[in-house]
C-alpha cells in the first residue's frame, strides 16, 4: 500500500491516462475548432462563458477565475478577440476601475456557427466512447475535484447564472453549449 507521499502504480496509471486524455482531447478540440470555425478553443471558451453569463457580460477578473486562467492571459486573449471584433470591453458603471467584457454581434454569430460542429466533435470523441452508466461517475468525480480546487469559482459561476456541476442536471449531454 502506498503512503500519503507516494502513489501506487495503479494510481500513477490512472493519473497518466487522465492527463493524456485531457491533453489530447483539448488539442483535438482546438484543432477542429480552428479548422471548422477559424477560432481557437480559447476563443470559444471565452465566447461561451460570456454568452451563458447573466446579461452576457462578465468582469475581467471574474472571467479569469471562471476560466481558471491568469488575469494576464485573459487580458491578452480579450485584446486579440477585440481586434477581431468578437468581444468588446466597456467600463463598469458601478466601479470605475472595473471592465465588462461582452460578446459582439460578430462574436455571437461566430459562436453560433461553431457550436454544431463542436458539439458533434465532443459527442464523437467523448460521449460516444463512454457508456451512459459511466458518465455519472465521471461527473461526480469531476465535481469533487472542482469543489476541492476552487469552490469559490463554482459559487462565482452560479452568481453569474452559469451552469456548474452543482446544477440540477450535470450529466446532460444534449446541451447546445459545450466547452
Amino acid at each position: 500500500m502506498a503512503t500519503d507521499e507516494q502513489l501506487s502504480d495503479q494510481d500513477w496509471a490512472v493519473w497518466r491516462d487522465f492527463m493524456a486524455m485531457s491533453s489530447q482531447l483539448a488539442r483535438e478540440l482546438d484543432r477542429r475548432l480552428q479548422s471548422d470555425a477559424a477560432i481557437s478553443h480559447a476563443d470559444y471558451s471565452v465566447l461561451l462563458m460570456l454568452q451563458q453569463a447573466s446579461g452576457q457580460h462578465v468582469r475581467t477578473g471574474e472571467l479569469a477565475e471562471l476560466l481558471a486562467w491568469e488575469k494576464s492571459r485573459v487580458s491578452h486573449q480579450v485584446a486579440r478577440m477585440e481586434a477581431r471584433d468578437l468581444v468588446e470591453r466597456t467600463e463598469c458603471d458601478t466601479d470605475g476601475r472595473g471592465t465588462w467584457i461582452s460578446p459582439t454581434a460578430e462574436g455571437c454569430r461566430v459562436l453560433a456557427g461553431a457550436m454544431p460542429n463542436h458539439n458533434r466533435t465532443i459527442r464523437e470523441l467523448f460521449f460516444d466512447v463512454i457508456p451512459e452508466e459511466q458518465r455519472a461517475a465521471i461527473s461526480t468525480a469531476a465535481g469533487r475535484v472542482l469543489d476541492t480546487l476552487s469552490p469559490e469559482s463554482c459559487t462565482l459561476a452560479e452568481e453569474n447564472g452559469l451552469p456548474t456541476h452543482r446544477s440540477a442536471n450535470p450529466v446532460s449531454t444534449n446541451s447546445t453549449a459545450a466547452v
